[in-house]
Order: C-alpha cells, then structure tokens, then sequence
C-alpha cells in the first residue's frame, strides 16, 4: 500500500471519531470517538515514520500514544463510574453540578 491509502483511513478515523464526539449524548460513546481520534493520529505516526524517515521514531510516538490512551481510558471510565454514583445517568448534560 501507498502513503495515500493510510493517510485516508486515518481521515476517516478522524472524521469518525469527531464526529462522534460532537453527536453523541452518552460519555462511552464520547470516549469511543476520542479513542478513534487518538488512533488516528497513531497510525499517522508510523505511516510517516515507515514510508518518509524509515526509523522507528514513529513507531516508538505511536506505542507512546497508546499507553497514553489506555491510561486515559482507565481515568475517564473511573470518573463516569463516580459521575453514575453520583446522579445515577452518564448523560453529560445532566451532570451540571460540581458539589460533592
């Protein structure tokens, strides 16, 4: 495959992925459309790294991104899971309050 043909899918990745977070009510969903941005841009980084530099720089920034990205993960699911405790919906728009 040509540079082109990866740098669409992650075009479409990311197009996905903004378009979900913009859309979508429920904070999973928000988190599955940041995931697809994220990923993207991953996949950006080897592309260029394999196909322009031929090192492994961009493999060693996209490995980065996905540790980034499961830490991520991990710290917004243990707030939705406080935010379900706390007003029992994970709809953003009902969590308006910050008082404990």
């Amino acid at each position: 495959m040509r540079l082109e043909h990866y740098l669409y899918i992650s075009i479409i990745l990311f197009s996905l992925g903004v378009f979900a977070v913009l859309t979508r009510r429920n904070a999973i969903s928000i988190l599955m459309g940041v995931e697809l941005i994220l990923n993207s841009c991953n996949l950006n980084f080897v592309a260029f790294s394999s196909f322009i530099t031929r090192d492994i720089t961009g493999q060693m920034i996209a490995l980065f991104g996905i540790v980034l990205a499961a830490a991520e993960a991990a710290v917004f699911l243990s707030i939705i899971l406080s935010i379900y405790n706390e007003f029992s919906s994970i709809n953003p728009d009902q969590t308006d309050t910050l008082k404990g």
